[in-house]
């Protein structure tokens, strides 16, 4: 039972929902039809209430696009009501925020209805350059014919006011071909009744069917301010043809309309239809002055919102102008600064690498001199320490101390040799051939394969001297190390690289890369070279080399 009644609420509620929301759907529809097409005096008053509203709450949401929307059918509601100067102001806040809004390129039709409406607030205030203009923008936006047909049908009532009526006719049976085809009567109807207008002024003989058909439609379809139109063209025709009666009923039934439609305009506009209808001088001059007075006051009172807005844009323009000038004048400072901070760094990125490419010299400086230090120190000071030592004792004869001091010559000239200046000029491969030959005695052999055969001009002067330096090092090591009997080293050219190989006999050794094998990967690796050792104990020594 419980669950019942909810379900009950729960549907009511639904219902309720769904009836105000049609209510509103409904409620919009009725108002959007009585500022398009008003069928009472109270359909235009009621609808601009409550577009007014609407807009209140559409701004309060910050909706742009449905504001847009109000502020053009509150323009035309308006206009249609004889409001003029708030038709020109809602259109004008309504460009503005189209010019604002990011997606102003969506809003074509937006943008085709206001310019088209501000047109029509010209004309009615006879600035027709302004009035052309804002038609022409319309037209230039519109993607279709469809969407051209209204702004070409006002772009013709401002040739029709210049009285350039075969211009004007022109247009017009364009206009009404395309609307018949497109199947739109409205717009069928309004370019009907203008050619009918046109025509009659160019005595052509369709001018009283085009202004009948027009007038039977606009009666069909309850378009109040058309039938308004038909009936005040009819009005004229028959005027011009000399039938009084006839224009003066055509009269009496445009005058009928525009009390229906509640604007003084239309009304007023109505009551100047029967002064056409007297011929007596006195009214005819009456007429006459008043419309020049009219005309006078129009333009005098043209207040021009939409003028404000081009000052306004100008004046956005201007701003923005100065304001591009503003960021390019920064960006141009901001890359200055980067250009003197770059140059700054450079500058002292000089100086630092300077600074440390000495001090790296001198380190090495410092570490070949402390490297040769200990080495006579420890090879040959402490053999000429003990050859002093055995002279004051006299344990020795001369022929041992010759050959003690032989030892001793022989472990300076290598050091000199290890530590002296390598020549890199044209007999470098006799030099190189004339090192490794010097680690040969009575208890080693050494061997060269294909030394000769080196064009060592093609390798660059650093790279003769870390070759030179590696195997010398390779060949100390042996002496001092391995106990081998048999060294081979053996050279390949390959294109600008160059292959060595070295092998020994001697006792070999657990790999480990310190001490002599270490400085011999580092200079080949300052090089970009390999290197790899092969060797474990019993087996020998092995080097690939290739730089």
């Amino acid at each position: 039972m419980g669950f019942k009644k909810i379900s009950f609420l729960f549907f009511m509620m639904v219902a309720v929902n769904c009836v105000i929301a049609q209510s509103a759907i409904d409620s919009s529809s009725y108002y959007y039809k009585a500022i398009l097409a008003p069928q009472t005096s109270e359909h235009l008053p009621m609808g601009i209430q409550y577009y007014k509203k609407q807009l209140e709450l559409h701004e309060k949401q910050k909706d742009t696009i449905h504001s847009i929307s109000v502020l053009r059918l509150l323009a035309i509601g308006e206009f249609k009501i004889g409001n003029i100067y708030d038709s020109e102001t809602y259109i004008v806040e309504a460009l503005q925020l189209v010019k604002a809004n990011s997606f102003a390129d969506t809003l074509v039709n937006a943008k085709i209805g206001l310019y088209n409406q501000l047109g029509r607030v010209y004309r009615s205030q006879l600035n027709f350059d302004e009035a052309m203009k804002a038609f022409n923008e319309a037209l230039g936006v519109a993607p279709t014919i469809k969407d051209s047909i209204v702004p070409l049908n006002n772009k013709a009532n401002i040739f029709k006011d210049l009285e350039k009526y075969d211009d004007a006719a022109k247009i017009y049976a364009f206009l009404a071909e395309k609307s018949r085809i497109l199947n739109d009567s409205i717009q069928w109807a309004l370019a009907l009744d203008n050619l009918g207008a046109v025509q009659s002024q160019l005595k052509d003989d369709g001018a009283l069917d085009n202004l009948i058909k027009a007038k039977e439609i606009w009666k069909n379809k309850n378009y109040l301010t058309g039938l308004y139109s038909s009936f005040k063209n009819l009005s004229y025709y028959f005027k011009d043809a000399g039938d009084d009666i006839t224009s003066k009923s055509y009269a009496d039934s445009a005058y009928a309309v525009a009390q229906k439609i509640n604007s003084s305009t239309y009304t007023m506009d109505a009551l100047s239809l029967y002064l056409q209808q007297s011929n007596d001088p006195k009214i005819v001059a009456y007429k006459m002055l008043k419309d020049s007075i009219e005309i006078a006051k129009t333009i005098s009172e043209n207040k021009n919102a939409y003028a404000k807005y081009n000052l306004a844009e100008e004046q956005k323009k201007t701003e923005a102008s100065n304001l591009l000038r503003e960021i390019e004048r920064r960006k141009r400072i901001q890359y200055q600064a980067m250009v003197t901070i770059a140059l700054v760094l450079l500058v002292a990125s000089f100086f630092v690498y300077r600074y440390r490419y000495k001090k790296m010299k001198v380190e090495e400086v410092y570490k070949t001199e402390s490297r040769i230090s200990k080495k006579v120190h420890d090879e040959v000071a402490n053999d000429m320490y003990r050859v002093m030592a055995r002279l004051e004792m006299a344990e020795n004869n001369k022929e041992e101390t010759l050959d003690r001091l032989e030892k001793i010559y022989l472990k300076t000239r290598n050091i000199s040799k290890e530590t002296g200046t390598v020549d890199v000029g044209p007999n470098f491969g006799l030099d190189l051939h004339d090192m490794l030959l010097g680690y040969k005695n009575q208890r080693v052999s050494v061997v060269t394969v294909n030394l000769n055969k080196i064009h060592w001009d093609q390798y660059s002067d650093i790279k003769k001297v870390g070759i030179y330096r590696l195997l010398q090092e390779l060949m100390t090591n042996m002496g001092k190390h391995s106990k081998a009997s048999s060294v081979a080293i053996s050279f390949e050219g390959k294109k600008k690289k160059l292959q060595i190989k070295y092998s020994d006999n001697g006792i070999g050794c657990t790999l480990k890369k310190t001490g002599g094998l270490q400085n011999a990967e580092n200079r080949i690796n300052s090089l970009n070279g390999n290197i790899s050792f092969e060797t474990s104990p019993g087996n020998g020594f092995k080097a690939n080399i290739l730089v």
